[in-house]
Formats: structure tokens, C-alpha cells, sequence
């Protein structure tokens, strides 16, 4: 499938969480696969605007790129990363996709509010991936 190649390649993991202010990593276009014919939803966070908006412009020109065409691509906005789990549901039951592609941001402050925002996300999202018969990410 051609997202598990895309993300592969971009060594998603520690990889990216242990650079600061430097590029993820220059992904090599010439290992896409065809992803002409696939079905991707893609759930963006509108919190934090300016990271999530940069995020949702890389995943759908890089899914373009890998050859989907851009009516198979539905987008859905959430208001924050909270509620990632449920447009990922939402859009699941609503459409017929191959995957779908959650992508929010969470920023640690003095409280524990961000261990309780990507605790709640990473479990509803394990959730997902345990009850649809299609990969959430």
C-alpha cells in the first residue's frame, strides 16, 4: 500500500522526535508506489493552525505525488487534536477508504494537559485500528 511505503521511507519513529528545528527528512520520491486508485482520508487538528495547516499541505501533495488523484482524497477539520479519533471514525463510516490520515499537534505547556490529549489520541486511534478493517495513522 502505498502509505506504509511513504511512511517507511520517512522513518517515521524516534527519527523525527529526536531532531529539533531541523527538516523531517528528505523523502526520496523515486520509492512511491502508484497510489492511483486509493481512497485516503486525511483528519487535520485546527488548533494550532500554522503547524497543522503545513502538515495537511505535505501528506496531500505527497499523496498527489504518489500518483492519487485529488478526488480521492477527503479531508475533514476538527476543531483540536482531541477530536482527531472521532473524524477518523466519522470519516471511516461515512466513506469508502483504504486509510485514513490523522495529523494535529499538541503543545506541552506547565500542566499535564498534554499527557492527557496524546494519551486520549494515541489509545482512540489504537482503538480504531482495532475495530476498522482499514489502517488509521
Amino acid at each position: 500500500m502505498v502509505l506504509i511505503n511513504i511512511f517507511q521511507d520517512l522513518q517515521i519513529g524516534s527519527h523525527f522526535m529526536a531532531t529539533k528545528n531541523q527538516p523531517f527528512t528528505s523523502l526520496n520520491k523515486s520509492k512511491l508506489t502508484n497510489g492511483n486508485g486509493c481512497k485516503i482520508g486525511i483528519v487535520v487538528s485546527e488548533w494550532n493552525k500554522q503547524v497543522t495547516d503545513k502538515l495537511y499541505e505535505g501528506a496531500y501533495n505527497t499523496l498527489i505525488e504518489s500518483g492519487l488523484n485529488a478526488s480521492n482524497i477527503k479531508t475533514l477539520f476538527v476543531p483540536g487534536s482531541f477530536e482527531l479519533v472521532y473524524g477518523a471514525k466519522f470519516l471511516a463510516s461515512k466513506e469508502e477508504l483504504d486509510c485514513v490520515i490523522c495529523l494535529g499537534s499538541v503543545i506541552k505547556g506547565e500542566t499535564p494537559h498534554f499527557d492527557y490529549v496524546c494519551n486520549a489520541v494515541s489509545l482512540g486511534i489504537k482503538d480504531l485500528n482495532i475495530h476498522l478493517s482499514i489502517p488509521v495513522i
